[in-house]
């Protein structure tokens, strides 16, 4: 018997009922975002009572795309080129001095 291909799949049959976030009171999406942006720690509990702690943080110059841009932009170099394009259309403004009293 095949598997049923996961696009057929709605949400609710792929997802467990436990996984469920609609629902939770207090429950926000984006609610960690900025802090996961300043970076983070992560915190890995051994079988043998000891610990291990790693610090994140994204490195200069890394940008966060969202879900939806992320579907038409699946490398650096395509994002790169996408904003090139757009910087070339761009008009440029031009400094402005302001007259000696």
């Amino acid at each position: 018997m095949k598997r049923a291909d996961s696009k057929a799949m709605s949400v609710k049959e792929d997802m467990k009922s436990e996984y469920d976030f609609s629902k939770m009171k207090g429950a926000a999406r984006g609610k960690y975002y900025k802090s996961y942006r300043a970076g983070h720690k992560v915190v890995v509990h051994k079988s043998d009572g000891t610990a291990s702690v790693q610090y994140f943080k994204l490195a200069e110059g890394a940008v966060m795309l969202e879900p939806d841009v992320r579907k038409y932009f699946t490398s650096s170099e395509s994002v790169n080129k996408a904003l090139r394009s757009l910087i070339a259309i761009i008009p440029r403004k031009e400094k402005t001095t302001v007259p000696a009293k």
